[in-house]
């Protein structure tokens, strides 16, 4: 079983978000990530938040995977930067921003802008909207390829978020799956007999 680390963007992902309803099925095996600066994030803060929420999930999981939305994306991968722990398997990154676009909250998110994508040290997969407002596909392509990350668009669903109304967003779900290593089970095959000795 894994443990999952919900790491949303700015303000928080609200009761219709998809990280919301994936929360709600996992139950316990999800830990959200509370940094103290959601409306006015500081990366600082918001990397010491996963790196709690990780441990949190690793007391209870071997195997736990970063589930980030938007600016989320960037606190995850800058906190796998940081820290290539054992304990996180993968990361799903979905919607990251550009800290370079016009778009981008700078005014709130200064501490963000200046950040770039490097090599992640687990498994990724970034998903992206094709009519993102607040990253052009080939961007995130660009992001995918710096972290050394697949790269999924996913359509004109937007930042991919709440005002998408995805629901569930079953083909998230499926992506997330399609990211995860298979299941650890045990080897039953029967070891081979050792072949007869037939030296004279």
């Amino acid at each position: 079983m894994f443990g999952y680390v919900i790491i949303p963007g700015i303000d928080g992902s609200d009761e219709h978000h998809w990280q919301s309803e994936w929360e709600r099925h996992w139950g316990s095996s999800a830990v959200r990530t509370a940094p103290d600066s959601w409306s006015e994030p500081d990366l600082e803060d918001w990397v010491a938040a996963v790196g709690s929420a990780v441990d949190e999930a690793s007391r209870k999981h071997d195997h736990v995977v970063l589930v980030a939305h938007s600016l989320g994306c960037w606190a995850a991968a800058t906190w796998l930067g940081r820290n290539p722990s054992p304990a996180a398997t993968a990361a799903f990154l979905v919607a990251p921003p550009d800290p370079l676009s016009p778009a981008f909250p700078s005014g709130s998110a200064p501490t963000f802008t200046q950040l770039s994508a490097r090599p992640l040290p687990v498994p990724a997969l970034v998903v992206a909207g094709t009519n993102d407002p607040y990253c052009a596909p080939e961007t995130s392509a660009a992001f995918a390829a710096q972290w050394g990350a697949h790269h999924h668009l996913a359509g004109p669903i937007g930042h991919i978020n709440s005002g998408s109304l995805l629901g569930s967003w079953e083909e998230g779900r499926d992506l997330l799956d399609s990211l995860l290593p298979p299941a650890h089970t045990p080897d039953l095959t029967p070891t081979p007999a050792p072949a007869p000795d037939t030296a004279a």
